[in-house]
């Protein structure tokens, strides 16, 4: 899960190398700041796990046998998933300091060529955040490249093995949005089950339910207000109730059974599954839910530190969780018949005198472990949309200062209402429980299947160590996951199926992407055809920049043609704009825009593509637009004084293109229009504009500037002062005539629906609709 970040982000919201190499201070100010934001769901499972994992599986004694082998298995559990695999192996496996199934999937897409984004270029692997670097500090060992690059030519070579890495990264991808479904409604429920040693059965009944609704239905009203006013309350509640939950255990512990802390030998594992068998084995799918959270520690490392994440687990989550659980098996070593329902939750350890100010402390910390999940919800079904794996939809930040703060209104309604339906339908936490297990360990099945192909890609290490990494952890998790599975009627069907309409979606959105890509590639215009325009031909050129959105990333769009032949005009300024995702997190600034010319000089005819990574914000549309006007003034200089940077291989010699920066000190803003500055060594050209705005390109002295660079420079800042237009295409994909039942389905019903609902492009992208031209086209795919 892709969660809030905890501090303010700079930039791009991009990590600082500050943040990542500071002081002690700084490190322990991280660490502190990621309890309230990381480990909210991790540390409200002592509320949930003992009830889910006694409920109904296991035939209960008077010995210990039983409770002894369950607070083993939390222990060991706790010990081998996150500390051992998370905190000391899979936090090193970063994507530039960024975390989660697509920071993994993203990394094998560079090391190998994986990836189904069609419009890569050689520019991309120039990006400075696309560096494919090694894990850790040691060298390679002999052979590890050469396993390496067995293992990258059959993933190249065989189409299949692509598609199953794709699909699945979109299971781990989809469980986590089950995930954002399920957490909120068993975390919130759970926190109010406390109530049911204050009041009748009867009076419980028809109170517990709609308290945890009302619960919801206000944490995901307020969704769109943002966090950032209240998540500086985040980590003091966590913390308060960690030292809440360690001080009962401690008190438990000393107060009922000092020797509780026996059962932490592994022998009371086995003891305990050779007594309970088949009911043992059902129960682990309860004791699973310990570790539900954990991989939010990696999810979320870009938006604090390695070290930070490692010295917050070890020193506070870890001996806070397993105090919690073995004073919970202390009081119950000693109460092995509290009621005839055997109702052993978590705040029947709890002492009755402090009971209520518990309650409301675990409600608290229910809502911080909630809204870090569904903000986690909300970032990965960002980045899916960027991917081209989901269709579009409205994100909104909400801080600007605090990056990776979003809110999704189609997203936050869909997932309020499916967590109420399942807080309505289950009413209690066993369905809930097993429900929310199936899905945590399947998210961690896919990222040991993908760490197991990192350890040999891009750490370069030996099959081996790959393997065991997978045999270990994987035997584990696979016990856990057949525990969860085999509970399919009794509420783990529904992330299964949840998983399944997501997958659906996903998968039927990128495949009709990926087509109408295909038909834009064979359907485009050769540049010749552009040059062969002239106003004899009846073209007129009006004032302005016109923008024409593509997809493509060479050649002229069959849209525009389409355009041109309805309506013989276009702008004195012409630019193909291409918004394409790169498999990395971010772009710096200096890196986003790769300008070229098409056409003759004389022509004003320029293509642009800005490249964004899948956790970059979109800027607004006034902010773009500078950028844009400046990075192709920026390009007209650089063609001037050859300082253009990275080249990309031209489609013919009039369309080479440049990576350039967004105002690298030519463009300039202002507010004010006096003139009155002093005399400046730079000439300047500009143009009056209103107050609100003014551009201005500042020109060094150069014997390299002649008159037509000049003139140039001035015509391109007449335009920007005429107005921006957009022209989009508005396709109608249809699938072609002989085509098979299944593509006819995918394409003519199901990509065709999602188009019709989900955000059009300009809406996606923050065009003003007032500049929008939308041209319809039929693609027969």
């Amino acid at each position: 899960m892709d969660l809030e970040r905890g501090g303010d982000g700079g930039g791009e919201g991009f990590p600082s190398a500050e943040k990542k190499k500071d002081s002690w201070r700084a490190v322990v100010t991280l660490a502190y700041q990621s309890l309230g934001v990381v480990y909210g769901d991790l540390s409200t499972s002592p509320l949930y796990v003992y009830k889910n994992t006694f409920a109904e599986d296991i035939e209960h004694s008077e010995t210990n046998e039983e409770i002894y082998g369950v607070l083993s298995f939390v222990f060991w559990t706790l010990t081998l998933v996150p500390l051992l695999k998370y905190v000391f192996i899979v936090l090193r496996a970063d994507d530039n300091g960024e975390g989660g199934t697509f920071a993994l999937y993203s990394l094998l897409c560079r090391h190998a060529r994986v990836g189904f984004l069609p419009n890569g270029q050689l520019a991309d692997e120039e990006l400075s955040t696309y560096k494919k670097t090694d894990g850790g500090d040691a060298a390679p060992p002999s052979g590890g490249a050469a396993a390496a690059s067995r293992v990258k030519r059959l993933l190249e070579k065989h189409q299949v093995l692509q598609l199953l890495l794709l699909i699945l990264a979109l299971i781990g991808t989809c469980m986590v949005i089950g995930d954002g479904v399920l957490t909120p409604a068993i975390s919130v429920f759970s926190a109010i089950s406390g109530l049911e040693l204050s009041m009748s059965r009867e009076q419980h009944k028809y109170v517990e339910v709609p308290i945890a609704c009302a619960i919801l239905v206000a944490l995901f009203a307020l969704q769109h207000y943002g966090t950032h006013r209240v998540a500086f309350l985040f980590a003091p509640i966590v913390v308060t109730w960690l030292v809440c939950i360690s001080a009962i255990g401690v008190y438990n512990i000393f107060h009922w059974n000092p020797h509780v802390y026996q059962a932490l030998s592994p022998y009371y594992m086995y003891k305990f599954l050779k007594k309970t068998q088949r009911g043992g084995w059902m129960s682990l799918g309860g004791i699973l839910l310990c570790i539900t959270g954990s991989e939010a520690m990696y999810a979320d490392l870009g938006h604090f530190s390695q070290l930070s994440i490692q010295i917050a687990f070890t020193s506070m989550i870890y001996p806070s969780l397993i105090l919690a659980y073995m004073g919970q098996a202390a009081y119950l070593s000693k109460h092995h018949f509290i009621e005839s329902d055997y109702r052993i939750g978590f705040y029947v350890s709890v002492p009755e005198k402090i009971r209520w100010p518990v309650l409301a402390i675990a409600i608290l910390a229910a809502v911080v472990g909630s809204q870090a999940v569904i903000t986690g919800t909300f970032s990965i079904v960002k980045q899916c949309s960027a991917l081209s794996c989901f269709p579009r939809v409205k994100i909104v930040h909400t801080s600007s200062k605090v990056h990776g703060q979003i809110y999704i209104p189609e997203i936050n309604w869909m997932l309020m209402t499916l967590c109420l339906a399942v807080t309505v339908g289950f009413r209690d936490t066993k369905r809930m429980g097993n429900a929310s297990g199936l899905a945590v360990i399947t998210v961690m099945l896919v990222t040991t299947c993908l760490m197991s192909l990192v350890i040999v890609l891009c750490w370069h290490k030996s099959i081996f160590f790959a393997v065991c990494f997978i045999l270990f952890f994987g035997s584990i998790e696979a016990l856990y996951f057949s525990a969860s599975l085999i509970k399919f009627l009794e509420g783990a069907w529904v992330p299964i199926a949840l998983s399944f309409i997501f997958m659906i979606i996903m998968y039927v959105w990128h495949y009709g992407t990926l087509k109408k890509y295909e038909f834009d590639i064979q359907n485009k215009v050769s540049i010749d055809w552009l040059i062969g325009l002239s106003p004899n031909l009846g073209i007129v050129r009006v004032r302005g920049i016109g923008l024409i959105h593509t997809e493509l990333v060479s050649g002229i769009p069959a849209i525009f043609s389409h355009f041109v032949t309805n309506l013989p005009a276009f702008h004195q300024v012409l630019v193909f704009l291409c918004i394409k995702s790169v498999p990395v997190p971010y772009v710096r600034p200096e890196e986003r825009f790769l300008v070229g010319r098409i056409g003759p000089k004389e022509y004003r005819v320029y293509r642009c593509i800005a490249r964004y990574g899948y956790r970059d914000v979109h800027k607004d549309d006034i902010e773009f637009e500078k950028d844009l006007v400046c990075s192709i003034a920026e390009f007209i200089w650089s063609s001037v004084s050859h300082a253009g940077g990275t080249q990309e291989q031209p489609e013919k010699d009039n369309d080479r293109m440049a990576v350039v920066g967004a105002g690298l000190g030519l463009c300039e803003e202002e507010v004010d229009l006096d003139d009155a500055a002093g005399p400046s060594s730079s000439r300047e050209i500009q143009s009056p504009v209103a107050r609100k705005k003014k551009v201005r390109f500042v020109l060094p002295e150069s014997p390299h500037l002649d008159s037509d660079e000049r003139e140039e420079l001035q015509e391109l800042m007449e335009a920007r002062e005429a107005g921006m237009a957009f022209i989009l295409g508005h396709a109608e994909v249809k699938a072609k005539s002989g085509s098979g039942l299944i593509k006819r389905f995918v394409i003519d019903i199901g990509y065709d629906f999602l188009r019709r609902n989900c955000r059009g492009p300009a809406y996606a992208v923050s065009i003003p609709h007032a500049s929008t031209l939308e041209v319809g086209m039929v693609y027969s795919v």
